[in-house]
């Protein structure tokens, strides 16, 4: 596996206005559920909310997530529908739908959720557009385990686009993982990496679940 840069092009997937040139770092915050709903904040590296995740705390409606720019504007719709029949296996996907400038939902991307809440690989993601995906089925995967602020999204060639993690202090300090930082690499789609982590947040039961 390979950190990203030159194996990743810049490529819009929700908006390339989400798209930056350099390497970005971003906070996210999780709301409590008994005051604000659940849900989470994201900031970047002066405070500034540059995304905000609605879950059914908020929007009322279990297996549904909203993604919204720093404004309240909604940017990604995010539903979890029933499950499909592979193999034997029972999967549930999770559909991103992104709004044009009427107001109309456009499909960018799946999840394939995980079998088993204790799986820490096996989640794949697809998008509209299949960035070069060679011999895959699938854009992008998850590498690590969510719970623990210790995972990756790598593309279809090894290459890592987007990291989460925790700071040893900021660990040691809150004995929690209700802050955590996302790391961005060059070109990659910022409200998609957002949108992601929120079904990672929703899968394992914590702050977008109710």
């Amino acid at each position: 596996m390979e950190m990203g840069g030159k194996g990743t092009n810049a490529m819009s997937i929700i908006s390339k206005i989400y798209c930056s040139s350099s390497q970005v770092v971003l906070a996210v915050r999780r709301r409590p559920r008994v005051i604000n709903g659940g849900g989470f904040v994201v900031t970047d590296c002066s405070q500034k909310v540059l995304f905000k995740v609605d879950g059914c705390g908020v929007l009322g409606t279990r297996g549904e997530l909203m993604v919204r720019d720093g404004d309240g504007v909604a940017l990604l719709l995010i539903r979890r529908k029933g499950g499909m029949v592979q193999a034997l296996s029972f999967h549930r996907q999770w559909k991103g739908y992104s709004f044009d400038y009427e107001g109309l939902q456009k499909l960018v991307f799946s999840l394939k959720e995980p079998k088993s809440c204790l799986a820490k690989n096996n989640i794949t993601i697809k998008t509209s557009s299949e960035h070069n995906r060679g011999n895959k089925n699938w854009d992008f995967e998850i590498n690590g385990y969510f719970p623990n602020r210790d995972c990756s999204i790598v593309d279809s060639k090894g290459y890592v686009v987007a990291q989460v993690g925790v700071k040893k202090e900021i660990d040691e300090l809150m004995g929690s993982k209700d802050l955590y930082h996302v790391l961005v690499k060059p070109g990659i789609d910022q409200a998609f990496v957002i949108g992601v982590i929120a079904v990672l947040d929703y899968i394992y039961e914590e702050s977008t679940s109710c």
